[in-house]
């Protein structure tokens, strides 16, 4: 007997159609800073005045119920800054929307753990990028480890379980995977590592702080070892074109199933893609996010079904699916082009192509930093060998935002 094949489709397959709501919906509460991170995906430093107000957040929040959006990644800028953080959060909490928020740790105070971990449903990231003062403070800036561990130790004395500690990969810290590993089981957290995305302040410095092409294969390696104790978020989808895919979607989610709110409401296709070319609209507009949401001309193109360009021909394109469509913007490499990390070596050579002053290349829509230069400084290199009936938290991507900060 002939069995016929399981014509199904994937989740993924469903996925790339775009879904009636986000599921991974990152909110930049403020681009009020305290650190100048030099890979700050928001180039987060200074206040916008135009700001959203707390009843335009509240009123967001109450969309977000109504679409059934369980959990928002809030972010920034340094989130807790704003007056208003907790209120909000509280706020959040009690309309059965999920917070999951990142920080660099300036206020998760004894107090502020105990408060977070008497909410169960609050999740937290600290945010550190080496693990030691050497490599993490020449990105962050001076003191930034110390904040952080001291956040850790704070949420930990406090009970808070499986908290989050966030990582963005350098070149720099590749080497320190399992000293990362070992600081989260330290405070009882759990290691997430996210990707170097040329976006922001980012742009400055990806060509001197992403991975080298052995360093992929090395956390490749890494992921493929320890995957099952630490969170990527589909971070690393490119990642599976060695062979064998990580864990999770492997897509890009843009307009399908994620998207960024900035602090002045206005509403992106992706966190690490803040420019003019992917702005859907506001949510102050008629409409209000659902309505960007659902019917922005932007995410409808978004959802169409992609050809997948130069890629298509690679044996491997199921698999990364062409990779990052922001990694590709901000290096200008086409959008229907490889990712400038393939791992088979596709991205190296249109990189090779860019111009010197690289001045066709897309910048960010905007810079909240408070330097007006930005140099990126040298870098030293470590070697080292009870849930009622809402879902928690989830584990999905959202934004690292490597600049948390407060002005």
């Amino acid at each position: 007997m002939t069995v016929a094949p399981d014509r199904s489709p994937r989740l993924v397959d469903l996925f790339e159609y775009g879904l009636n709501s986000p599921i991974c919906l990152t909110w930049e509460l403020t681009y009020a800073c305290n650190l100048a991170c030099e890979h700050c995906l928001s180039s987060s430093g200074r206040r916008d005045p135009r700001e959203l107000s707390t009843d335009e957040c509240k009123a967001v929040i109450d969309e977000l119920q109504a679409m059934q959006v369980f959990y928002v990644n809030i972010g920034g800028g340094e989130p807790t800054v704003r007056p208003d953080f907790w209120e909000l959060l509280d706020y959040a909490t009690s309309h059965s929307v999920g917070v999951k928020f990142s920080t660099n740790g300036v206020r998760i105070t004894p107090e502020a753990a105990r408060r977070l971990a008497a909410n169960d449903y609050v999740d937290v990231q600290i945010s550190l990028d080496g693990a030691t003062p050497e490599v993490n403070d020449a990105v962050r800036g001076p003191g930034s480890y110390d904040t952080a561990i001291r956040a850790m130790q704070n949420l930990h004395d406090a009970g808070m379980k499986n908290f989050k500690l966030s990582v963005v990969c350098t070149r720099h810290n590749i080497p320190q995977m399992d000293e990362f590993k070992a600081i989260a089981d330290r405070y009882g957290a759990q290691l997430r590592l996210t990707r170097l995305r040329p976006s922001g302040r980012g742009a400055d410095v990806w060509d001197e702080l992403h991975p080298l092409p052995a360093q992929q294969r090395e956390l490749y390696d890494w992921l493929m070892a320890n995957g099952d104790q630490v969170l990527t978020g589909d971070s690393f989808f490119h990642l599976s074109a060695y062979g064998q895919a990580l864990p999770g979607l492997n897509l890009c989610g843009a307009g399908r199933v994620v998207c960024l709110i900035d602090p002045v409401g206005d509403v992106y296709a992706c966190p690490f893609a803040i420019h003019d070319e992917f702005l859907a609209g506001n949510v102050r507009e008629t409409g209000g996010f659902a309505g960007v949401w659902r019917e922005s001309e932007l995410f409808r193109d978004l959802r169409e079904p992609q050809t997948g360009g130069a890629c298509s021909s690679c044996s491997f394109y199921d698999t990364c699916k062409g990779g990052c469509m922001a990694a590709k913007f901000f290096t200008g490499i086409p959008l229907d082009g490889p990712d400038p990390e393939c791992v088979q070596g596709h991205g190296e050579t249109l990189l090779a192509q860019r111009p010197e002053d690289r001045a066709n290349i897309p910048k960010p829509s905007a810079d909240h930093s408070r330097r007006t230069t930005r140099k990126p400084r040298p870098v030293p290199v470590t070697l080292s060998t009870r849930r009622p009936e809402r879902p928690p938290v989830s584990a999905c991507e959202e934004n690292p935002l490597a600049g948390l900060s407060l002005s």
